[in-house]
């Protein structure tokens, strides 16, 4: 019975396990000053991340916002296994804000009381492109409404992210499947 508790206990430590630091710290990261949640709802494609353990193997990655009645914002993650055409992997959670007069502080669970920052660093104008990071500088995603952005605003968003303390180069860049025309 204790060597199950033990190896319980050991595995449940094993998936804690912390992705790298890739964010210089004395740089104080910093959120937009608002954040529209009804614009902000919707369905969002991963255009780069910091690899993290929940995502690995993880291409075609989408996200998508939705309000609820109770005030909390169901979050549903898609990913496609290994290949941007692989088999749809979807994760299921919810996000409550944090920082009521901002909605740029957000916290998300996938599993039970646990619950990680989501925090929008950088969001364009017009609600095209989403910066998202958390203040360790261990998980930070670039978003966008379409499944890929141009060099322009690409360099732009990199650069924002450095300006932020970012290690750019840690970023990893999943395929997306092309756009069905028909």
């Amino acid at each position: 019975m204790h060597i199950t508790y033990l190896m319980i206990a050991a595995l449940a430590a094993a998936g804690c396990a912390a992705a790298p630091v890739n964010r210089d710290a004395s740089i104080p990261l910093t959120t937009v000053e608002s954040v529209d949640l009804q614009r902000y709802q919707g369905l969002w494609y991963e255009i780069a991340r910091l690899p993290n353990r929940f995502e690995r193997n993880c291409e075609g990655v989408t996200a998508e916002y939705a309000l609820r009645d109770d005030g909390l914002i169901s979050v549903v993650n898609t990913c496609r296994e290994n290949a941007a055409d692989g088999p749809v992997r979807t994760a299921n959670g919810r996000a409550r804000i944090v920082d009521e007069s901002t909605n740029a502080k957000l916290e998300v669970s996938f599993f039970g009381p646990f619950w990680g920052d989501y925090w929008v660093i950088d969001l364009a104008e017009d609600y095209s492109l989403s910066l998202v990071g958390e203040p360790q500088g261990r998980l930070l995603w670039i978003l966008s409404r379409t499944p890929t952005i141009s060099d322009d605003v690409f360099s732009e968003a990199i650069a924002k992210l450095e300006s932020f303390g970012y290690d750019t180069d840690a970023l990893y860049f999943p395929q997306q499947p092309p756009i069905d025309t028909q």
